[in-house]
């Protein structure tokens, strides 16, 4: 029988700050070289290393061989989400450059958050899939009703028939071997009103990349296209402007 979970474990792991630097770096779900990850991390590749090792050993990243080179991702959705409910009520750090003032006000616009969008813009989406009833919350019968913010223990967020359609015209295909829940909310750190998770925020995020609609730029933010403005406004109410 397993006793309560470890949580001081995992806190002390993500808790030191070259470690979490690396962490946020992967929360975009891609894998990064090692010397990749020492800049964002702003520290010798020799001393990384140490700190790589205990997250592999920790079980927050994995490690992929690829000839010489190893890469590193994530293990999971369930660490990026960790990542996000840390951001929520950890204090902001001073901006000292024009450039992270940039990189910060990008960030907060569209990002991100693992395999999905988050942000601004996942925010917007998330609310109009709810508008239009592409997307429905159903309460469990016999359980008090979780907020929108929760992964649902007592909602359940289910794609209607007419979003099903929806999705269809818009070309979203979604993983159908995959035992990932279909439809997850997360609580945005930087908005603190949930965006959209799960294979459903993935497919979305990928389609609107194959349509040329977003460009997955350095860092995590996502830069939004004149074709993606348009396509944005016409298929979900979404002005790209006001989000700015």
């Amino acid at each position: 029988m397993d006793g309560d979970a470890d949580i001081a474990t995992v806190a002390a792991l993500m808790g030191e700050p070259s470690r979490a630097a690396v962490l946020v770096a992967l929360a975009d779900g891609r894998a990064l070289a090692a010397s990749t990850l020492a800049v964002e991390a702003g520290v010798a590749p020799s001393t990384l290393s140490g700190h790589l090792a205990r997250l592999v050993d920790g079980g927050l990243i994995s490690v992929e061989p690829s000839g010489r080179h190893r890469y590193f991702r994530l293990a999971a959705p369930e660490v990026a989400q960790a990542v996000e409910a840390l951001a929520r009520v950890a204090p902001s750090r001073p901006i000292r450059s024009l450039r992270q003032a940039t990189h910060a006000s990008a960030i907060r616009q569209a990002r991100t958050c693992y395999d999905h969008l988050a942000g601004r813009l996942g925010v917007a989406i998330c609310d109009s899939l709810l508008n239009s009833e592409i997307v429905r919350v159903e309460t469990n019968p016999g359980m008090a009703a979780d907020p929108i913010v929760g992964a649902g223990r007592s909602n359940q967020y289910v794609i209607t028939e007419y979003g099903k359609e929806r999705l269809k015209d818009l070309g979203v295909e979604l993983d159908q071997s995959s035992r990932r829940p279909l439809v997850l909310y997360c609580l945005d750190w930087s908005e603190q009103r949930p965006h959209l998770g799960g294979r459903l925020g993935a497919a979305l995020l990928n389609r609107f990349i194959v349509l040329g609609w977003m460009i997955q730029a350095d860092r995590r933010v996502i830069r939004i296209t004149k074709d993606g403005q348009t396509g944005l406004c016409q298929e979900f109410a979404i002005d790209t402007v006001a989000l700015q």
